[in-house]
């Protein structure tokens, strides 16, 4: 499989996944008759990111895996956002990025050497980058921002992460 197969799609996958929780978010909010501002400002521990820097990140993440694997600077996306809307829309930014990726922009990616800023003259070939730390790194906060929701309350359960399935006979 490439590392446009095991990035792109997955990526877009759980971006429309986090789009739906803050749907759903918003929907509880709603019923339970709440400002749901409030669940933007949640955390689970006061040394951690809030919901809306966990949903920054992850759209930071996604559109810095695919741009420094295949050797592109990623867009810039000031975290100015302070709704579930604006939210929304960094995700559909973030998705419609990642719609400009093709399969051949992966060529060679697997071998490229990837600079790691946060420590200066170390690298990493594109498939550990993506396995090691790309893909674990815009999972955990997905996972925050999942978790979030779900300890303020908001119905979500394993079907909504995992979301959609490539189904076949057997």
């Amino acid at each position: 499989m490439s590392l446009y197969d095991q990035t792109i799609p997955q990526l877009n996958k759980m971006l429309s996944n986090l789009e739906a929780w803050l749907d759903l978010g918003a929907e509880y909010a709603k019923t339970k008759n709440f400002d749901v501002t409030v669940l933007l400002q949640s955390r689970l521990a006061p040394d951690q990111f809030p919901l809306i820097k966990q949903v920054q990140a992850a759209c930071d993440q996604a559109k810095t895996t695919a741009a420094r694997v295949t050797g592109r600077e990623p867009p810039k996306h000031p975290d100015t956002e302070v709704t579930f809307d604006e939210l929304k829309a960094r995700i559909a930014t973030v998705k419609s990025y990642l719609a400009e990726f093709s399969a051949k922009d992966f060529e060679g990616a697997e071998s490229r050497v990837i600079a790691l800023p946060f420590m200066p003259g170390k690298g990493m070939s594109g498939s550990h980058y993506t396995c090691e730390m790309a893909l674990p790194n815009f999972y955990f906060h997905a996972s925050m921002a999942y978790a979030i929701l779900r300890h303020n309350g908001v119905d979500l359960g394993k079907r909504h992460f995992i979301g959609g399935l490539t189904l076949q006979d057997v």
